[in-house]
Order: C-alpha cells, then sequence, then structure tokens
C-alpha cells in the first residue's frame, strides 16, 4: 500500500476484516472474498475525497460492500451458470470446532432467514458486527428510531427462536 495517503492505508489496515466479514455474511462465496474486498478499497480510493467524515467509516464502508456484494453475487451468477455449478472451497478445521461452528451458523442463518430484510441488516450489524445504532441509522438511511424498533423486535424473536431451540420456556415480548 505504499504511495497510498497514509489515512487511507490506515483505513485499509483497520477495516479490512470487517469489509471482509460483511461480505461473507451478504453471500459472497469464499473463492471471491478477496477479489470482491479489494474491489470494495478500489471504490473507496476513488471516492476517497467526496468521504464526509461526519459519517462514521464503518457505515460508509458497509454501504460500498453491499453494492460490491450484490455485484459479485450476480457476475458469479451469470458466470456459473454459464460453466456449470460452482463448489465451495472453504477449508474445514478440528472436526469438533468444525460441527460446533457449523451449528451455531446454521442456526444463526436459519433465524436470519426468518427476518425481514430490514430487520437482518439491523440485527445482523448490531449484534454480529457490534456496530451501534447511530451508525446502522447512518449506513442505512434510516432514522435512529426506526433501527432501536427493529433491532427490538429481531432481539425478541432471536430469543424465542433460541428458547425454542433449547426447549426452554419464554417470556419474550
Amino acid at each position: 500500500m505504499s504511495g497510498l495517503d497514509p489515512e487511507f492505508s490506515a483505513i485499509y489496515r483497520a477495516q479490512f476484516a470487517f469489509v471482509w466479514r460483511i461480505l461473507r455474511r451478504l453471500g459472497v462465496p469464499p473463492e471471491a472474498l478477496e477479489d470482491a474486498a479489494q474491489d470494495v478499497f478500489l471504490v473507496v480510493h476513488r471516492r476517497w475525497t467526496a468521504y464526509d467524515p461526519q459519517v462514521p467509516i464503518r457505515s460508509w464502508l458497509f454501504g460500498i460492500t453491499r453494492r460490491v456484494a450484490a455485484d459479485t453475487r450476480k457476475r458469479l451468477h451469470r458466470a456459473s451458470s454459464r460453466i456449470g455449478a460452482h463448489t465451495d472451497t472453504e477449508r474445514l478445521g478440528d472436526p469438533n470446532d468444525h460441527a460446533a461452528k457449523a451449528e451455531a451458523t446454521d442456526f444463526v442463518a436459519r433465524f436470519l432467514d426468518t427476518l425481514d430484510e430490514d430487520k437482518r441488516a439491523v440485527f445482523f450489524l448490531a449484534d454480529i458486527e457490534g456496530l451501534t445504532a447511530p451508525e446502522i441509522g447512518a449506513a442505512l438511511g434510516v432514522n435512529l428510531n426506526t433501527i432501536y424498533a427493529r433491532l427490538r423486535a429481531a432481539r425478541i424473536r432471536f430469543q424465542a427462536a433460541r428458547a425454542e431451540w433449547y426447549g426452554e420456556a419464554t417470556d419474550v415480548g
């Protein structure tokens, strides 16, 4: 990253893992993650002078990452339909760790699938990525009260789903 603005280089180093996770959660397959992440930062570099420091950097990055993920998925879908099925090259680690992670990931993925897109995005950004409500509002262009309402509704549903999964009685709502 030599020759680039030192501030941009610092953002790249600090936020690359965040961008990578968002791309993965937005359905970019493992074999395309590196290229998609680089695409995000190419857009960031191209638009760097237009960045408004009043907007949290993660909110701005999320918007760019969401568009790149959608474009990547479309491009890969078109390519895979031309050449046949695509394969998942995700590596397996320790079988016990993998099984536990796979079960937890499957549960969360199934839960997220039950949410409408608005609640899913808010829940994911808040409870999985750790963004604050104001950051989420800025990233999604949504009123802060709406963010809090969507997050509360999603968390209530998550508690109920978790209780059902573990066979627990629940008193949510």
